[in-house]
């Protein structure tokens, strides 16, 4: 890495956002479990192209996993594992969480407000664990992209999850910064290349 992009992406976390992927666990995927998502494996293969994404930047990458005293993402079981493939590496962060937003880990919370408060997100499930996030960035001040075609939403009532899945981005955009997934690969490769003709 070059010295020029080293200390743009130290004063500007925007130039390498962390990208938190939200409780990527087979629960969300197993059918015909309770919490199984419609929609999962398109949302899935954006998520994939995300991390591959964060990975080849050198991004930092965060992982939270919902971890509950009840049947469904029981620490005890293997439907709270990570789906296949979204496994963390020894280099990126992990953070369990009880309640819906991931800023009840209180060491996410503390991380995402040293490092500026600035990252970009994708996973399960729209209307829960990702909504409640973002609302509470929002009032800590901090600033989130959601990619919203990396993530997906259960059914409520007579509404499909597809239906819950585009209310729950509209929602969003009140508090953060919607983006697709190729759109963002697409700004952040383009800073990345700024950054280095500047040299």
């Amino acid at each position: 890495m070059s010295e020029v992009i080293y200390l743009k992406a130290l004063a500007n976390p925007a130039m390498a956002p962390c990208l938190v992927l939200v409780d990527l666990q087979r629960e969300y995927v197993t059918k015909p479990r309770l919490m199984a998502v419609p929609g999962a494996a398109a949302a899935l293969d954006h998520c994939r192209v995300a991390l591959s994404h964060a990975r080849a930047r050198g991004f930092p990458v965060a992982h939270c996993r919902q971890i509950s005293k009840s049947p469904f993402f029981n620490r005890s079981s293997k439907f709270s594992a990570w789906i296949e493939g979204f496994e963390p590496t020894a280099a990126e962060m992990v953070f369990d969480h009880e309640q819906p937003s991931c800023y009840s880990n209180k060491q996410f919370s503390t991380i995402m407000g040293d490092c500026g408060g600035h990252f970009v997100m994708a996973g399960f499930a729209g209307e829960t664990a990702c909504l409640s996030t973002i609302v509470d960035a929002y009032h800590r001040g901090h600033q989130v992209t959601y990619l919203a075609d990396a993530s997906a939403s259960h059914e409520l009532g007579n509404l499909t999850g597809q239906t819950v899945q585009q209310a729950v981005t509209e929602i969003i955009r009140v508090y953060g910064e919607v983006l697709d997934t190729d759109s963002w690969v697409e700004a952040t490769s383009r800073a990345r290349a700024v950054l280095s003709k500047a040299q």
